[in-house]
């Protein structure tokens, strides 16, 4: 069979019921993260007052590796793709950088919640929305460049690379992680808690919760798969033991991820429900139905 044929067979053939499921739900799964993540996306871009707002350029930055994530598993999904270093259908380590990506870009959320909760006079000096863009910029030019180095490099230097950045890098960055959640949620918690109720009080707080829901989600889809390739990088074994990534279920709760963090966002966030109902989702959303579900302010403004 050559490789275009290769390229363009479904991984596993619809002759049963089963494998036509299993087809549906990737597809499905597919357009729903893209779904999801371009309202989302449009949503901020087409509100001002949200982009104003540090934290959700990371819900930007999120959105689009999601987008590029949910293209992409049309391909490594629905297909008969194997995406290893001598496969050739790979596709050069692109479609697992998106997934990091999402990975940085809620590591430097909850960063920039925690700075913004401990320094708030400090981070409204040093964080600028042009540095937090620049911020955002460093860690897809850092992604793209190991990405680059290890197209580059031969096969068996690229697999050290790989196999020493993930051990390190992953158990760094879920240490990390973990423990800016565990300070959010005392912040949250406690500190919060005795500041006077007020609309700024609330808006912190739900910025707070809402980062650390999507942190422990964002743990529990990934946290499976970084031990299985931790584990099979320092054991010397292959990672791929599936027909492809659609149908191997550690690999499969990352772009499950991906479609429930916009949700999260949605759900957590009040103001950009507002900017999709009346923006991105308005021909089919009612006003009726837009104040039903927002409700109005829990503290009206003073005359």
């Amino acid at each position: 069979m050559t490789n275009i044929s290769h390229v363009l067979s479904f991984v596993l053939p619809l002759t049963s019921f089963g494998n036509v499921l299993m087809f549906l739900f990737n597809i499905t799964l597919a357009a729903v993260i893209i779904h999801l993540n371009v309202s989302v996306f449009l949503s901020i871009l087409l509100s001002k007052s949200l982009r104003s707002e540090n934290r959700f350029m990371y819900m930007l930055s999120t959105c689009l590796s999601d987008i590029c994530t949910g293209v992409s598993y049309y391909y490594v999904g629905a297909l008969d793709v194997k995406d290893h270093y001598r496969s050739p259908t790979r596709t050069f380590f692109i479609v697992p950088t998106f997934l990091g990506l999402s990975f940085m870009a809620i590591l430097a959320a909850q960063a920039d919640r925690y700075h913004a909760i401990i320094s708030p006079f400090k981070y409204s000096q040093r964080m600028t929305r042009n540095k937090t863009l620049l911020v955002i910029f460093a860690y897809w030019f850092y992604a793209f460049f190991i990405v680059a180095v290890q197209n580059l490099v031969p096969i068996g230097a690229a697999t050290k690379i790989t196999s020493i950045g993930t051990f390190i890098g992953n158990i760094f960055v879920v240490v990390i992680m973990i423990g800016l959640n565990i300070r959010l949620f005392i912040i949250a918690t406690f500190q919060l808690g005795r500041e006077p109720p007020s609309e700024d009080r609330d808006n912190k707080r739900s910025s707070v919760y809402l980062i650390l829901v999507v942190a422990v989600f964002f743990l529990a889809a990934w946290i499976p798969l970084f031990c299985h390739i931790i584990a099979c990088n320092f054991i010397g074994t292959t990672c791929y033991t599936f027909r492809n990534e659609g149908t191997d279920p550690l690999r499969l709760l990352p772009r499950v991820n991906a479609a429930l963090t916009p949700a999260l966002y949605l759900r957590g966030c009040k103001a950009l429900r507002v900017a999709l109902f009346s923006t991105v989702w308005r021909p089919c959303c009612k006003n009726r139905l837009l104040h039903r579900q927002l409700g109005p302010s829990k503290y009206p403004v003073p005359a």
